[in-house]
């Protein structure tokens, strides 16, 4: 009887605990937070007081902030109040300032691309030029960010900037009236091949999508039958910018994203909410590895709806949505709330951030676990891995040789050098950079005392040991001799095995000193394979349509059915 009554109240016991386990686990998890909240809040307490040194209690914190965020994925960020001004030009591509990029360089900061009519621009700044002082702070051996704040200002406020421009041996003095600054997304936008239209947009900010709407009726105005939209090296911004450019394409009412988190209240479907510019003129959408978030969701919505071609390489796969959360004393928190999903019901997130490898790495979601989809004409595409093209195009992988050339300034340089001795070139149509003026950049790389690692001599230095070591140096010498003569680093040898690439990266930093990003774009395509797909492609009225088609199963091969017709058709009687 004790036994049967130990069991029922266990029984009791156990349904009680059943029952309450939602609220059990609440609680448990408040308490949890709490409890570690507390020790945290102790721990940092006790520190400033018994440390034996003095504690920068704000470096601490965001130290201790940033280890716990880096646990998530890298774009759940915490924001300063100093930095909110960097979020806010994310967003909305604005700022107050001089309207330039610039870098580090030889312990300076130096002006690296003053944007087209905007103040650097038109008070003289060029490429090039070495910032000594800004007003009265001088700021040789100064940082990036410290001068970007000093440049930064009210608009209409004047500042000086006192430059050293190379070939000049005087020190220049430049005022500077700074102005709201507005960073276009569209860099360039120009018929081609007659009456294609090309478009190369660069960033998801606030109204991007009107001057890419604007582009496209720009654009037809000036004959084009047919558009290219260039998303590559485009890391996407603002989620409803592309469910606008979506709608300049597709008609009223059609879903283009949705979003799915944690809280539901929170999960979104956005439709077009407008009539489209046009619905029908074939289009094609260019991609690459650099294109993702807002870039793959307008890939993969056209692609999703077959409405357009989409050419190049796999994207990024960040499918991600982030929110900004308000913080006390001015700072904010930039949080991971949830997926988004194409039209096919297809998320592109193609990292894992949930499933960390044994040393913290984050790997790619395997081919094997993504989900077949289908678009709205019946063709597979497929989750997990971002928005693979209709056309691959092949790249050619840049030689390491090119990587360094442009990392330590080289190209830069000797750029900053031409440009001296050549005070204007022709429309970008026209201009060529020579084999001559590369002999001329070879010897000048020279005389700079260039040197460049290369991971296959690295490799092969590791390699040689472990021969050594396991006594097969004796027995494989000469292969190995034969292998070094190929791989270790040889100027001459790289400099001709790259020339068509490192003389093309020559000739955009050039074009770009004067005619902006816009000529440089213009310069890359004279020898971009997958511009010159996209053109075929639209070229091709029935290689596109077949493209958006979906591939029939079982289908015999193009021999077979020649086959069949034949013995159909014989001409032999009976």
């Amino acid at each position: 009887m004790k036994k049967l009554f130990l069991i029922l109240f266990c029984a009791i016991i156990g349904f009680q605990g059943y029952a309450q386990n939602p609220e059990q686990k609440n609680d448990d998890r408040y308490f949890t937070i709490n409890k570690n909240i507390d020790i945290l809040t102790t721990i940092l307490k006790e520190i400033d007081l018994f440390y034996v040194d003095s504690l920068e209690v704000d470096k601490v914190v965001n130290q201790t902030i940033h280890s716990m965020l880096m646990q998530l994925d890298p774009y759940t960020n915490y924001i300063t109040e100093e930095d909110m001004s960097d979020l806010q030009f994310m967003t909305t591509g604005e700022y107050a300032g001089i309207g330039s990029i610039i870098s580090y360089k030889d312990s300076n900061v130096v002006i690296n691309e003053p944007y087209e009519g905007l103040p650097a621009d038109k008070s003289g700044l060029k490429a090039g030029d070495v910032i000594l002082q800004i007003d009265n702070h001088d700021v040789r051996n100064s940082t990036v960010q410290e001068v970007s704040d000093l440049l930064k200002g009210t608009p209409g406020t004047t500042l000086e900037i006192t430059i050293s421009r190379p070939g000049e041996k005087q020190n220049r003095k430049i005022k500077v009236v700074r102005e709201k600054i507005t960073i276009h997304p569209i860099s360039y936008s120009s018929i081609v091949d007659n009456n294609i239209g090309y478009m190369h947009f660069g960033t998801f900010t606030e109204n991007g999508a009107q001057e890419v709407k604007n582009s496209v009726i720009d654009l037809k105005e000036k004959g084009a039958k047919s558009l290219i939209l260039d998303l590559r090296g485009n890391g996407g911004g603002i989620m409803e910018e592309a469910v606008r450019i979506v709608n300049i394409f597709i008609p009223k009412g059609k879903e283009v994203v949705s979003t799915k988190g944690k809280i539901r209240q929170w999960d979104r479907v956005l439709r077009t909410t407008e009539q489209p510019v046009d619905s029908i003129i074939p289009l094609v959408v260019l991609i690459d590895n650099g294109s993702a978030s807002a870039s793959e969701i307008v890939a993969g919505t056209l692609q999703d709806l077959d409405r357009a071609v989409i050419v190049g390489d796999r994207s990024f796969g960040k499918g991600l949505v982030q929110t900004v959360r308000e913080l006390p004393f001015g700072a904010s928190l930039k949080v991971t709330t949830a997926k988004y999903y194409t039209p096919s019901g297809r998320g592109i997130q193609a990292l894992d951030y949930t499933h960390r490898n044994p040393d913290g790495s984050v790997g790619r979601i395997p081919d094997s676990l993504t989900t077949v989809f289908h678009t709205a004409n019946g063709r597979e595409v497929r989750d997990g891995g971002g928005i693979t093209p209709d056309i691959s195009v092949e790249e050619t992988k840049p030689g390491t040789i090119s990587f360094y050339l442009l990392t330590e300034n080289i190209i830069f340089d000797y750029a900053t050098q031409w440009v001296q001795n050549h005070p204007t070139i022709p429309p970008v149509t026209e201009f060529n950079f020579s084999d001559d003026e590369y002999e001329q950049f070879k010897e000048f790389v020279k005389e700079s005392d260039f040197e460049y690692d290369r991971i296959s001599e690295k490799t092969l230095r590791s390699l040689e040991e472990v021969m050594e070591f396991e006594g097969y140096m004796k027995t494989a010498e000469d292969e190995f001799k034969a292998l070094e003569d190929k791989l270790v680093p040889d100027l001459d040898r790289d400099f001709e095995t790259f020339k068509d690439e490192i003389k093309s990266l020559l000739s955009s930093e050039i074009v770009k000193r004067y005619y902006y990003k816009k000529g440089a774009v213009q310069e890359s395509l004279k020898t971009d394979k997958t511009f010159d797909k996209a053109v075929n492609v639209l070229k091709d009225k029935q290689l596109y349509d077949q493209t958006l088609k979906p591939t029939p199963k079982n289908m015999p091969s193009a021999k077979e059915i020649k086959e069949k017709i034949k013995d159909q058709y014989s001409d032999s009687e009976s």
